[in-house]
């Protein structure tokens, strides 16, 4: 199955060794992966924050950059989520409507593509460590994957998995959110942070790197020693 990574920007530019692990798991379970170069944004900062025609821009590109592609497969919830959008945001172009829903019907979000398309819910990894996990909310709310991370992390061996007190709740990211009402923010990811160490997790996992980094950049400001990993990272560990 031939399938093209959508990187996001996020992991990009911060994390991409989240992009590595992604890669190696897609293709331990028989993937043939490429990476198309002229991928860019998807176009969600400026959506949300209301600048809808310069946000098209980046959607058309992404839109030329899979055109080709068999599935699309990323390693985040709410970036995936946003392409999801795309036919929505184009009805009624003749132009582009046709080409958004081809898009939004051939992309997944990682865990998503795993369970819901390939059917693997094992893909080898072993891991030791009591571990909570963080449902973003525009994987949940947006994309609608709820049981795919869960699966995966339950046959993990040797793993001790423990339920998030409040786990519905928002981290406080947001995206721009964060920056636009950074007290309200703040307060919210304090939260989390609290429920977080309840569980008395040594490891908070999570579909999203932006919403995990925003929990992290809290707890680590607390002085709390909780390591922060993407899924695809656990799901890659041997």
């Amino acid at each position: 199955m031939k399938v093209s990574l959508f990187i996001t920007c996020v992991c990009d530019m911060v994390y991409p060794t989240v992009g590595k692990h992604t890669v190696d798991i897609l293709e331990r379970v028989g993937c043939e992966v490429d990476f198309p170069t002229a991928q860019t944004c998807c176009g969600q900062p400026a959506f949300n924050s209301g600048y809808l025609d310069q946000s098209k821009k980046a959607m058309k590109q992404m839109m030329r950059a899979f055109e080709h592609s068999n599935y699309v497969v990323g390693p985040s919830g709410s970036c995936v989520g946003m392409l999801r959008e795309y036919p929505k945001i184009f009805a009624g172009d003749e132009v582009w409507e046709k080409r958004a829903i081809d898009l939004a019907n051939k992309s997944f979000e990682l865990t998503e593509f795993l369970v819901d398309i390939l059917g693997v819910v094992d893909v080898g990894s072993t891991f030791t460590g009591k571990v909570t996990y963080h449902p973003s909310c525009h994987m949940t709310r947006i994309l609608g994957v709820k049981h795919a991370p869960i699966k995966l992390l339950q046959h993990i061996k040797g793993i001790d998995l423990v339920e998030l007190p409040m786990k519905e709740d928002c981290c406080g990211f947001g995206g721009t959110f964060a920056i636009k009402n950074a007290a309200i923010s703040t307060e919210m990811a304090t939260e989390k942070s609290q429920h977080v160490s309840e569980t008395e997790a040594h490891y908070l996992v999570g579909g999203d790197m932006a919403c995990l980094m925003n929990i992290g950049g809290r707890m680590n400001r607390e002085g709390k020693k909780v390591e922060i990993i993407h899924i695809a990272e656990i799901l890659n560990w041997n």
